[in-house]
């Protein structure tokens, strides 16, 4: 089963907005503006991110939540970047190319990993949220299942060797 959206708070709409169409190339499809519960108001966004799955953000503009609330889902919460982060999906490693030089033509440094199942790369949006697209290079077998459900039992997993991580650097693109 697909989700339908998941939502984060922006402090800044307007990058966030750039970013996530621009940069990800996702569509708005939805904005509702209404009260909040505490005498301010709030706008809802809301990005197509493909298939009909969502992403949305809350700009909130309420005296009584502030404006210096953390938006990064790892970082605000004392945790390293990449441990809670948002994972969409790229059909085909030409497609993760692609995006991948689209992010360096933005401006933006991108790490890459071949994880030796899936291909990712790596930037962070500017609430701070570590953002990835991955494709998957291999199908999963009832083997890979099994070794699944044997390592989720296993007390003492065998540690696995990090994979490198290719970093590229912004691309300055000439008109």
């Amino acid at each position: 089963m697909a989700f339908n959206h998941v939502a984060f708070a922006t402090r800044d709409l307007d990058a966030t907005h750039a970013f996530y169409t621009e940069v990800m190339g996702f569509t708005l499809e939805k904005v509702v503006a209404a009260p909040t519960d505490t005498g301010g108001w709030a706008k809802h966004l809301f990005y197509n991110t493909g298939g009909d799955e969502l992403i949305a953000f809350w700009d909130i503009h309420d005296d009584t939540i502030g404006h210096d609330y953390p938006t990064a889902i790892s970082t605000g919460m004392g945790l390293p970047a990449w441990v809670n982060h948002l994972a969409f999906n790229a059909a085909t490693l030409d497609d993760l190319e692609a995006r991948k030089q689209v992010w360096r033509e933005h401006g933006i440094t991108v790490a890459e990993i071949d994880h030796g199942w899936c291909t990712s790369i790596y930037a962070t949006d500017p609430n701070g949220i570590l953002v990835e697209f991955c494709t998957l290079t291999k199908a999963f077998s009832d083997e890979d299942r099994a070794a699944a459900a044997r390592m989720l039992a296993d007390p003492r997993p065998e540690l696995e060797t990090p994979p490198e991580v290719k970093i590229f650097k912004p691309v300055t693109v000439t008109a």
